[in-house]
């Protein structure tokens, strides 16, 4: 049974867990995320990413049904191979949005929080509950939790394995936007059709300034800027963008807006 799929079209890739009721994160479905990414970033036509699961729930997380009898040398390994798997997507260069309904916990949690944007309906909930097993987010949750919302609720989340509804994640700042039920995957697609008609280099560029600054702080963020330059304004779309605000000016007109070609 293929347990993810993948289409591409328009410039939109859209990448889908379907492993229903609970979408774990079974080796199939693993597998074939992986072959996902590959032909992601083989193909020069995507623009942006749509990251949705079939079902009741987005993710209730990884298959912890593999986990006993596993020595902890080993699960450390695999827990590494795990966590470079899941930055496959936020290594993406172009814009990566999620569309979250029914419960988001553990793993797929974890794996939502590699977005650059999240759609949740509104009776979404979003968890870790990584303490409940005595363990802890082995793929990096905590962390960018805090990043997006701040040490001290990253650290209740995480202690006390509750669920979170979509209204606090979005008064937070862990998630983008709310939407009622049902219409979370309309409102990724709304996204991506934007995204996919905008400057490509430019997304690419802030992701990797946002990269940069998680990294090492605004003066990282700022170092990168000039390598950047050299390569946005090689770009065709940053030249189409340029020459129509000089001639706008010139006309004393408004500046159309452009569908950037991706180049």
């Amino acid at each position: 049974m293929n347990t993810t799929h993948l289409s591409i079209a328009g410039g939109i890739a859209h990448l889908i867990w379907d492993n229903p009721p609970q979408n774990r994160m079974s080796p199939g479905v693993m597998t074939g995320f992986e072959n996902a990414i590959e032909a992601i970033k083989s193909d020069s036509s995507v623009r942006v990413v749509v990251f949705s699961a079939n079902g009741e729930n987005f993710s209730l997380g990884g298959d912890i049904t593999i986990w006993p009898g596993v020595s902890p040398e080993e699960m450390a390994i695999r827990i590494q191979k795990s966590l470079a798997r899941a930055n496959l997507l936020e290594e993406l260069p172009m814009p990566v949005v999620s569309a979250v309904q029914g419960k988001c916990s553990g793993g797929g949690f974890e794996y939502v929080l590699r977005s650059d944007v999240i759609i949740a309906e509104r009776k979404a909930t979003f968890r870790h509950p990584e303490q409940t097993l005595g363990v802890f987010t082995l793929l990096g949750g905590v962390h960018r939790v805090a990043e997006r919302a701040g040490k001290t609720r990253a650290m209740k989340w995480a202690l006390t394995a509750e669920e979170v509804s979509a209204t606090e994640m979005l008064e937070a700042g862990v998630i983008t936007e709310m939407v009622d039920n049902g219409k979370a995957l309309e409102r990724a697609m709304e996204w991506a059709r934007e995204l996919a008609d905008g400057p490509t280099h430019a997304h690419a560029a802030h992701k990797e300034l946002l990269r940069l600054w998680s990294a090492g702080g605004v003066p990282a963020a700022d170092q990168g800027i000039s390598d950047l330059t050299r390569k946005i304004f090689g770009t065709r779309d940053a030249q189409a963008g340029i020459d129509s605000a000089v001639n706008a000016l010139a006309k004393g007109v408004e500046r159309p807006a452009l569908k950037f070609s991706g180049a």
